[in-house]
C-alpha cells in the first residue's frame, strides 16, 4: 500500500462536488436506521460491514444490488462518510486496500453536514 494516511475532504469541497460534479460517488456507510433520519444528497447507502464485499463485487452484481454503476479503481471523486467520521475512515481504508487510490473520507461526517445545512 502506498500510504496508510487516510485522505480527507472538507465540507466546502464536498458541498461543491455534490452541487456540480458528475463524477462524485458518495457512500454513506451508516446503518439504514441512521440513513432514514437524513443523508447527504446523491449518496448511496452501503453499510460499513458490507463495504469490502460490495466494492469487491463484479460491476454487474454491484449495479444490481445498489442501483448505481460501480466506480472504477481510479474514480477521482470517491468519498465515504458516516455519522461522526470514524466509520467513514475505516471504509476509506478498506477501499484503499481494494485498490481505490483516490478514496477520501468526509471526516466532518453527517453531523457536520446536517449542522451546516440546517437540517
Amino acid at each position: 500500500m502506498a500510504s496508510s494516511v487516510i485522505k480527507e475532504i472538507s465540507y466546502e469541497d464536498l458541498k461543491a462536488l455534490v452541487e456540480k460534479s458528475q463524477n462524485l460517488f458518495l457512500v454513506d456507510v451508516r446503518t439504514k436506521e441512521e440513513v432514514d433520519k437524513g443523508y447527504i444528497p446523491r449518496s448511496v447507502n452501503i453499510p460499513l460491514d458490507t463495504v469490502a464485499a460490495a466494492f469487491a463485487m463484479v460491476p454487474e452484481e454491484f449495479k444490481a444490488k445498489y442501483g448505481v454503476t460501480k466506480p472504477p479503481l481510479d474514480a477521482p471523486e470517491l468519498v465515504f462518510y458516516c455519522q461522526l467520521g470514524r466509520r467513514g475512515a475505516v471504509a476509506t481504508g478498506k477501499a484503499y486496500e481494494l485498490g481505490y487510490v483516490n478514496a477520501r473520507n468526509y471526516a466532518g461526517a453527517y453531523n457536520e453536514w446536517s449542522a451546516k445545512e440546517g437540517k
